[in-house]
């Protein structure tokens, strides 16, 4: 589809771009299938001590107890740990790694830095234990997860009239790459993963013409530190750097 319909004609080695974004997702891999027990023995323990915000919602109707569970996961496992790598310098420093992509495709999706990895994998644990979250529920939120990422990040172009009616209940790729513009405000907008409805509710959504979008971050547009892996594993501890329109002001100690 992006070759169909793209919305960019980016003008780059689309290979070495790959290349890059496929480490970071290997890297995704390792860590997830690492922690990946700890996950199941959490909701193996809900599940048997009956624990959990699911569990008063157990008898409605199978499709509307998943539909409340996939909304619950979303809410803390995606929007909250994404709003807060907004808002925490030191989060901040490992998720910016996502927004020097300066070419957004699918393969941006998995474009996290090992550290931010760790701190998705915390919160999804916080999401089963809160929610009480089944195996199967926690399984069909992931498989959604991966295919709506891919599709949001894709550089394709709907026609604006589907797009908008589709962003009433899920993020798509016009939504999405507002997120991805390289400069506040709109870095600190659309934080959603599959539902759009968190953005609409907490007010974060936002919307510009697709023409006007530049991605990247303002602080690191120098090639250098956006397609090298030692460089941008070396990112987070490195000085910080104030983007324009100002965040965390605070000076670095």
């Amino acid at each position: 589809m992006e070759t169909a319909f793209p919305l960019f004609k980016f003008s780059y080695k689309k290979w070495k771009h790959a290349a890059i974004n496929l480490f970071f997702t290997f890297t995704t891999i390792i860590v997830n299938f690492a922690l990946a027990f700890l996950l199941l023995q959490i909701s193996r323990w809900t599940q048997e001590s009956h624990w959990g915000l699911l569990t008063f919602i157990d008898s409605i109707p199978l499709i509307l107890y998943a539909l409340a569970g996939l909304l619950g996961l979303d809410l803390i496992s995606a929007y909250f740990i994404h709003w807060l790598e907004h808002k925490v310098r030191f989060m901040w420093r490992f998720h910016l790694i996502h927004h020097t992509d300066v070419h957004v495709d699918t393969t941006t999706a998995n474009r996290h830095h090992p550290g931010e990895s760790i701190f998705r994998f915390v919160f999804t644990s916080l999401a089963v234990f809160i929610l009480g979250a089944p195996i199967w529920l926690i399984m069909l939120y992931q498989a959604l997860s991966v295919v709506l990422s891919q599709f949001n990040h894709a550089n394709i172009s709907l026609p604006e009239r589907v797009d908008k009616f589709l962003s009433l209940a899920l993020v798509t790729p016009n939504m999405h790459h507002v997120h991805h513009h390289y400069v506040l405000p709109q870095t600190d907008t659309n934080y959603g993963n599959i539902f759009s409805v968190w953005d609409r509710i907490f007010g974060t959504f936002s919307y510009m013409k697709q023409e006007d979008i530049k991605y990247g971050i303002d602080t690191h547009l120098d090639a250098s530190e956006h397609s090298k892996i030692s460089k941008m594993l070396r990112i987070p501890f490195e000085p910080y750097r104030k983007p324009v329109g100002g965040k965390f002001s605070s000076p670095e100690k």
